[in-house]
This record gives structure tokens, C-alpha cells and sequence, in this order.
């Protein structure tokens, strides 16, 4: 919202020496965003005069039409000889009053003025546009023509306003009020401890049977609707400068007058507003919600396909406008031809969530539905109809009809039942009574009761909705600054949990690997399940779906890693980061089908145990995973070699890398499993509380996968669940036992059927070997025919060692042959020869 401090003047006597800069530091006090101050009109100087065109020349001969006119500047020349200015701007004519810019005047931008020659002329000034006034766009694309009414000679800077100061404060969604004039005055006015003056105390006439005729068909979506008419309106007459000034430095371009009236009063009093062309309105106006697939040409010239949670206004043709967004094309004022002489006002209030959705639905954002989707005053519409009425009357001559249209719904103000002392608890800080009572008024609260205040929130605050919302308001208008400094005081001996101890011990793991952090957002869509070729009945495709979603298009909460990983590849390799190796660490959703609603908590003292139970038996499943993805060269070439491309093997050693910072050895089996590859797929196992659980899988994705996403050739994943890894490992891993005795190595070759797991003979030579094995290590598999058919050869290395002795070479080959026979029995391995 751009606030311009001559127009906030206008509804609080602010001191004459307040500067924008000290406005803003007090609003910011009380709480609201000012961003910046803008200064208009900043190093401008004159004589910047109102003239008139006498003469205009057509000079010939160059690439671009240019004009040599004379014009009358006055006295203000110093000689009231005409100004000879040469300009190439064609939307002026003889007659017509312009802005002048005389020799040693200094624009916007430090652009002084001199007269030059130019086009064979000397130009002795110019005659300006609103850009380059620094006036921003009026809607003419050209040189400014003012009215005729204004004398030549006259200050223009003055005339324009182009010296202000405008405040620019981001509203955040709780505080809809502050979209407007009066509300902003209404901040300062508290700020400064001064009057307010409010723009919406008129007087407004009562209903009665001969308004413009008006049906609600849903008053849950439309609580109030008020409809007012003028006629005779002169279709000649324009936007005063006064107005179209102020909404230019409200960021509103100005359009027509019936237009730019509607849109004054919308900032000024925070009313969206919308005026019809009488004429182009058959029958009644009708308030409901939209059919499936209606249509509607809005303002914007586009044909929309309506939703049946749509709120539409119609006549007896169907829709011509979506309520509280945008009106149709079929009723629009007529601002080009100008023939609307006659206009229907609409001042209504609408559902804030169904404009919300609606505005969503067809990305079509508006001043209207970022006002009314923040909360309207209810109570500001029948005098937001009345200033415009006036208005109209006012500039464009028109006639008010005596008849006046209000179709209300009952409904009782909101009140809350609040302890005095309520805001000290939650502050820390004795305000007292006087103190709560008295700004809580200031907000426009009506108070009763003493220890127990019964407090009535005013119509324009619909986010003041329980105790803590009344203590905030009364904590931030006497000041956050004010509130004492204390440190929390945590009891000794709590630090990070073992989840988090292991959560970063992965994360610098894999860092340290070569992988680098990437996070996403937790959300996803459908699309995406089957673009991972995800079965039907596979649990990943039952999703969490958020009710508000940031995008339409991902709706959903992620159930595995994979998805945001894989997006942040694609991107990356499509803007020329060939060689990828990615990590992410994070929440996946898996719902139950157990959750249900969660109660509310209290904030002014520590859950209970069986509150937080609650709470955490309404929310879906919530394991903590870790996810790499990798592409390109895993090694890079170069003087030293070639290098070597990123394979399944690699995602599976970043699984033994996570597996090592909970302490526990993965199993490692092949497997089929979306969305890997069927052939380069391998499944990870942990023993937990005694059993084989699986933990995860990795390996090279599958090529249909790799074609829908758009990934590079041979992409390969790896997920893993953090918190299983956590329940089968031992904590903080101990540090390694550096043993002085000397390593024993004895290499083994086994011949297996091709279907056994190498995992298998792993852990049959690990078993056999007993306590004098230190490690194993598969370094060779080949298949060939010396071996015959379905055979392959598995080479392991096993090293031994004693803690308190060299081994012998006895001892070595005792403990080889054991673990060879192990593996023999369980496996059927035999000694390659």
C-alpha cells in the first residue's frame, strides 16, 4: 500500500515538521511494515509553468515527425514573448494547455534544462510528458493536457503536486485494513496520540423500495450487498488532476472519471467498489455461486471457465461480473466512446476464503481480491456507496436516485471474554487495567468489565479473533521496543537428541563424499508419481493434501525424497552442471489413515504429555530420510586418467557411507523396485531389534524414468530411512582402534550359483572367520565358461588381526578356511582354482 503523506495530512493533523522518514519510524513502532519513503519530486526545480499552444510547425525532412510550436508561458519567461520549443509528441494540439519546463529548471534525475538547438530550431524549454515529471503512467502515453480552465503562467509544480513523500508499507495478510487510507490514519493517529478524522462517518440514507433491485441467492458468500444509482452523468467530464494525482501516487493508473472514483474510494476507505453501465444491465442484479462451466468475458478480455465454488453477480443474461475480482466486459463503462450516462454502484461484502479460492482458481489477482481476501469492513460499504455518489454528483454532474438498495445479512459483532491482566502475562510486563482498557479502545474495541473484560471488536478488525490477538494489539501499540530482554533459561544437560546427533553427522558425511545440499520444498503433485512409474497400489501414491496450497500444481506432501532431488538435477544440468552429485536430508509424509482433526493448544503454559500424544496421533507418519542423486562423471579426467562416469555403485556406497554414522553395516541384495532400474536396483537391509528390515534401495533409475523427467542418461538414486538406521546402530559411532600388531591378508576366490547374493557369502565368510577378522571385501566378480553355466566367481579380500599379538600364518589360513566353509555349507561356494 502506498500511503502519499499530503493525502494522509487530509485525515490527521500530523506536525508540520514531520518528516515521511519520522512517520515511518512511527509506524513501524506500532507495528507495520513501511519499506521506504519515497521522494517525489526530489531535486526538482523551476520555473515549471502551465502554457498554451499558439502556434504548431511541421518541420520536414527528418526520420521522426517533429513539431516547432510557440507557446504562451506568461510572464514567467521574464518577457511574455511566446516559448519557441521544439517536441515530438503528436497528442496535443493548438489550444490546448500544456506543462512547461523552462530554461534553468532541473528535472527528476537531475536533467537540467537549457535552451539548444535542435532539429535547425533553438528549443528554449520543453513541453513534458508525466514520465518525465516523474508522475509515472497516466494512462496518454504522451504530453500532459491539462483542463482548460487553468491559467497560463501558473506553478505547476504545485498545481501537479509533484512534491511528496510516499510511504510504501508492505501489509501482511492480518492486518487488511491497513489497505487504505482511513486505516493507515487510523495507525498514525494512534501513534501520535492525535484525532482521527474518518472518511467514513457520513450520513447515509436508509433503504428503501426504490433502489436498484438486488436478489442475494447466497448470503453465507454475500453478507451485505448495497447498491446506489446515478444518472445524468456528463460523458465529457474527466478526472480532476486532484484525483488522478492521488491514485498515481498510490500506484493506480487513472482511466475514466466513473472509474477512477470507484478506485479513490476503494484506498480511501478500503471498500472494493464496482460500477456498472445502467443501460447494459437486463433485470435484476443476483448474487450466487457460479454453474460448472459457465463462461465469463472479464475486464481483462479474457474468457473465463467458471468453477462451481465461483461467486459470480449476474442479470437475467447470466454472469457479468466474479464477485469481489474482477466485473465482466458485458457491463463495463464505457470510457472510449464515452455514452455511459447512467451507473449502478456495487458496495458488497464477500466470503474472504471464497475470493481467496477464486482469485487462486484463475490466477487472476486484483486490488479488489487482495482486500477483500485480507478482511473488509462490513460496515464501511453503504458509506463507501455514498462517497462515490457524492463524487459522481460532484465531477460529473450526474443526479443521485433517492433510492437505495441494502440487502443485509444479521449477524451479531464478535466479542471476547479476556482477563485484565491477560496482555501482562503474556508480555511480562505490568501494563494494568488502564493501561489494556485504554488501547484496546484506541484499536476501536468497545470495553466492559473490570477484572473479566468483555471486549466488542470493531467491524474492521476481523483478525482479532481471541485473547492473544487482544494482548498483541496492546503489547505492540506501547511498543515492542519496550519489552524487557531475558534469555531463556534451558536446564543443564539437554543438547541435540540422538536424531539430530545423526541427522548432521550424514549431512557433513555425505558432504565431505563430494555431495552437495540441496533443499526443497516438501510439496508435490500427482503428475510426478507417474512419472516415477510408481505402481497403482504403491504406498508412496497415498498422499497428504494440504487444504490452502501454495500451487495448485503441487497440492500434496511429498512421500518420498526423490522428486524435489530429481528436479533440482534436471534444472542443474539444463543450465550446464553436467557432473552432479546432490543430497537432501529431510521429512517424508505417510499417512495412516488414523489421522483426525487436533485439538487446539494452549499458549500460556507447556502442553501435557497427553495433549502432545494428541497432537501427534492426528498427523500422518513422519520418517526422516536421506536421498542422493548423481549424474555425469563421478570422477573427472584429466592428466591423471580418464576419469569414470557415476554408476548404481556409487548411490549404493553413499548408503554405506549414511550407514556408518549410525553405526551398522548395510545388506545389500538386489531387488525390483520403482523407480529403479529392475536389472541395477539393490535393496538395503539393517538388523532391527533382531530382524532383517529394509531400510531403503539404490541404484541406476530406470530409463523410462529418466525420459519423463527429463534427466541426463544413466542418473542413479539412493534413499534411505534415517530413523530405522537409528533404531539398528549404537549411537555415536566409536572412534576406530588403531592396532600396532601388523595386518594378515588372505584373498579367496568362491564360485556360486549366479542367483546368490554376494551379501549372502559376505556374511557366511564374516560369521566363519570369528573374532580375528578385521574386514572383508568383494574386489572381483566374473563370469565366464571355465565356470559353466549360471556360475559366477566372487574375490574377497579378509584381512586379519590380533589385538594383543602377530598373527601367524597358521592362525591366518585357519581363520580363511573356516570362513570358506561356512560359506561352502550355507551357500554352496566353492575354492576357485
Amino acid at each position: 500500500m502506498r500511503v502519499p503523506l499530503s493525502w494522509l495530512r487530509e485525515y490527521v493533523d500530523l506536525p508540520a515538521t514531520e518528516t515521511g522518514r519520522d512517520v515511518q519510524a512511527k509506524l513501524v513502532s506500532a507495528g507495520l511494515e513501511v519499506e521506504r519513503v519515497e521522494q517525489l519530486g526530489a531535486g526538482l526545480k523551476g520555473p515549471l509553468v502551465v502554457g498554451k499552444v499558439l502556434t504548431i510547425e511541421e518541420l520536414e525532412g527528418f526520420k521522426k515527425p517533429i513539431r516547432f510550436c510557440t507557446v504562451d508561458v506568461g510572464s514567467a519567461n521574464g518577457t511574455g514573448e511566446p516559448q519557441e520549443i521544439v517536441c515530438g509528441a503528436r497528442n496535443f494540439a493548438v489550444g490546448d494547455k500544456v506543462v512547461v519546463v523552462l530554461p534553468g529548471a532541473v528535472l527528476p534525475g537531475d536533467f537540467a534544462i537549457a535552451a539548444r538547438k535542435t532539429y535547425g530550431k533553438t528549443s528554449h524549454g520543453m513541453i513534458c510528458s508525466g514520465d518525465e515529471l516523474g508522475m509515472g503512467d497516466d494512462g496518454s502515453g504522451g504530453i500532459i493536457v491539462l483542463p482548460p480552465e487553468h491559467e497560463v503562467g501558473t506553478d505547476a509544480i504545485e498545481l501537479l503536486e509533484l512534491v511528496d513523500e510516499v510511504l510504501d508499507i508492505a501489509v501482511t495478510p492480518d492486518r487488511g485494513y491497513a489497505l487504505s487510507m482511513r486505516g493507515v490514519a487510523r495507525e498514525a493517529a494512534t501513534a501520535y496520540g492525535l484525532d482521527l478524522r474518518d472518511p467514513a462517518l457520513l450520513d447515509v440514507p436508509g433503504p428503501n423500495a426504490f433502489g436498484y433491485p438486488v436478489q442475494v441467492a447466497d448470503p453465507l458468500g454475500c453478507d451485505r450487498f448495497t447498491a446506489r444509482t446515478v444518472t445524468g452523468l456528463s460523458p465529457e467530464a474527466s478526472s480532476p488532476i486532484w484525483l488522478t494525482r492521488r491514485l498515481q501516487k498510490a500506484g493506480m493508473r487513472p482511466i475514466s472519471l466513473a472509474v477512477d472514483i470507484t478506485n479513490y474510494v476503494m484506498l480511501e476507505l478500503g471498500q472494493p467498489l464496482h460500477a456498472y453501465d445502467r443501460s447494459r444491465i437486463q433485470g435484476a442484479i443476483g448474487v450466487r455461486r457460479a454453474e460448472q462451466g459457465e463462461k465469463l468475458v472479464t475486464l481483462d478480455g479474457a474468457k473465463r471457465t467458471l468453477d462451481a465454488g465461483d461467486l459470480v453477480i449476474t442479470d437475467d443474461r447470466g454472469p457479468i461480473g466474479l464477485a469481489g475480482v474482477m466485473g465482466g466486459a458485458n457491463t463495463e463503462i464505457d470510457d472510449t466512446e464515452g455514452t455511459t450516462t447512467e451507473v449502478v454502484v456495487e458496495a458488497a461484502h464477500f466470503d474472504p476464503i471464497s475470493i481467496a479460492r477464486t482469485a487462486r482458481r484463475h490466477k487472476l489477482a486484483s486490488e479488489a481480491s487482495k482486500r477483500f481476501e485480507r478482511g473488509v469492513d462490513p460496515e464501511a460499504a453503504a458509506a463507501a456507496a455514498q462517497r462515490t455518489v457524492d463524487l459522481l454528483v460532484l465531477l460529473a454532474g450526474g443526479t443521485a436516485d433517492a433510492g437505495v438498495t441494502q440487502v443485509i445479512s444479521p449477524s451479531a459483532p464478535h466479542t471476547i471474554t479476556i482477563p485484565a491482566n491477560h496482555p501482562d502475562k503474556v508480555a511480562g510486563v505490568d501494563y494494568g487495567r488502564e493501561t489494556v482498557v485504554r488501547r484496546l479502545q484506541q484499536v476501536g474495541c468497545d470495553v466492559y468489565g473490570q477484572d473479566e473484560l468483555i471486549v466488542t471488536v470493531p467491524s474492521w478488525r476481523p483478525d482479532l479473533t481471541d485473547p492473544n490477538d487482544l494482548a498483541e494489539e496492546v503489547i505492540r501499540l506501547e511498543g515492542y521496543e519496550n519489552l524487557p530482554s531475558t534469555l531463556p533459561k534451558p536446564p543443564a544437560g539437554l543438547g541435540l537428541t540422538d536424531r539430530q546427533r545423526l541427522h548432521r553427522r550424514v549431512g557433513r558425511a555425505l558432504a565431505g563424499a563430494g555431495y552437495v545440499e540441496a533443499l526443497n520444498y516438501p510439496f508435490i503433485g500427482t503428475e510426478v508419481l507417474d512419472q516415477l512409474g510408481l505402481d497403482a497400489d504403491d504406498p508412496r501414491r497415498t498422499v497428504v493434501t494440504l487444504a490452502n496450497p501454495l500451487s495448485d500444481e503441487e497440492p500434496a506432501m511429498r512421500t518420498t525424497l526423490l522428486p524435489g532431488l530429481l528436479g533440482a538435477l534436471r534444472r542443474n544440468d539444463g543450465r550446464g552442471s553436467h557432473d552432479l552429485a546432490l543430497f537432501e536430508t529431510g521429512l517424508v509424509f505417510r499417512p495412516t489413515g488414523q489421522e483426525h482433526k487436533a485439538e487446539r493448544l494452549p499458549v500460556d503454559r507447556r502442553p501435557t504429555d497427553e495433549e502432545i500424544a494428541g497432537i501427534d496421533s492426528a498427523l500422518p507418519r513422519q520418517p526422516r530420510r536421506a536421498a542422493v542423486v548423481l549424474a555425469g562423471a563421478r570422477e573427472q579426467a584429466g592428466w591423471w586418467g580418464k576419469g569414470r562416469p557415476a554408476d548404481w555403485a556409487d548411490a549404493v556406497e553413499a548408503a554405506r557411507t549414511v550407514a556408518r554414522e549410525a553405526g551398522v553395516e548395510l545388506t545389500v541384495r538386489g531387488d525390483r523396485h520403482a523407480p529403479w532400474h529392475p536389472g541395477r536396483c539393490a535393496a538395503l537391509y539393517v538388523t532391527v531389534d533382531g530382524v532383517e528390515t529394509l531400510v531403503g534401495h539404490a541404484g541406476e533409475l530406470h530409463p523410462r524414468v529418466v525420459k519423463a523427467l527429463h534427466l541426463p542418461e544413466r542418473s542413479c538414486a539412493m534413499e534411505i530411512e534415517l530413523d530405522l538406521l537409528e533404531q539398528a546402530g549404537v549411537g555415536v559411532p566409536a572412534a576406530p582402534r588403531i592396532s600396532t600388531f601388523p595386518v594378515a591378508t588372505q584373498d579367496v576366490a568362491l564360485v556360486v550359483d549366479r542367483d546368490v547374493p554376494a551379501a549372502d557369502v559376505e556374511a557366511a565368510l564374516r560369521e566363519g572367520a570369528g573374532e580375528l577378522l578385521e574386514s572383508v571385501r568383494l574386489f572381483d566378480v566374473y563370469e565366464g565358461e571355465q565356470l559353466g553355466e549360471g556360475r559366477k566367481s566372487l574375490a574377497y579380500a579378509l584381512r586379519f588381526r590380533a589385538g594383543d599379538r602377530t598373527l601367524t600364518v597358521d592362525e591366518a589360513s585357519a581363520a580363511r578356511d573356516a570362513a570358506v566353509a561356512l560359506a561352502g555349507s550355507r551357500t554352496g561356494a566353492v575354492l576357485r582354482s
